[in-house]
């Protein structure tokens, strides 16, 4: 058995390529570089996937790519590869669950699955309701309706927030709080308040 490469200097920087790598050596290489992430591989996934259920699962799922991946060639940098794996992981998930079979739908007759189109009223509700909500933004302070957009409709992170506005993340956290109680105050006045500038 050969020795196992403790650094991509010992084997000139190919990982594993140009050699044959046994069971062991592979296994020493995970115990030692990737089982010692998993708590930062499970707080990765409880940040980015919502059922807490399905958390010891993906991180079992994610060993399983690194190690069959790691067994052709091993990764330079295990923490980003670990990482990158899950996140790819997370991604074939979610496109595998907003992704409905023909066969589960059957015949859309039987199912009495009508177009769910709303009617004239709900429209003009609707568009009167994007308005106000409108209206209301535009009197928040520049800053606080920065954030609460990049927030709200953009879906970023405070620490994405930040970086887009050039701010702390605890800038970003009362730029977001005062925006938002500005907001549910405004909304929450008569319709004719709005109209008023302050």
């Amino acid at each position: 058995m050969g020795r196992f490469p403790e650094s991509d200097r010992d084997c000139g920087g190919q990982g594993w390529a140009g050699s044959a790598v046994t069971a062991s050596e592979l296994d020493l290489w995970f115990v030692r570089e990737i089982l010692p992430l998993e708590p930062v591989l499970m707080q990765f996934l409880r940040r980015n996937w919502r059922n807490e259920s399905d958390l010891t699962d993906l991180c079992q799922d994610t060993y399983i790519k690194v190690y069959e991946a790691a067994a052709h060639e091993r990764p330079e940098k295990p923490k980003s590869f670990l990482l990158t794996t899950a996140r790819n992981l997370l991604a074939d998930r979610v496109r595998r669950e907003r992704i409905v079979p023909i066969e589960a739908v059957g015949d859309v007759d039987v199912l009495n699955a009508a177009i769910d189109e709303p009617g004239p009223e709900r429209v003009v509700v609707a568009r009167d309701e994007l308005r106000v909500l409108q209206e209301a933004l535009d009197k928040l302070p520049k800053r606080c309706r920065e954030a609460v957009y990049l927030k709200q409709v953009e879906g970023l992170s405070r620490r994405e927030i930040a970086a887009r506005m050039g701010v702390g993340e605890e800038t970003v956290k009362q730029h977001l709080s005062n925006g938002m109680y500005a907001l549910a105050d405004l909304l929450n006045a008569k319709p004719a308040d709005l109209r008023k500038k302050p």
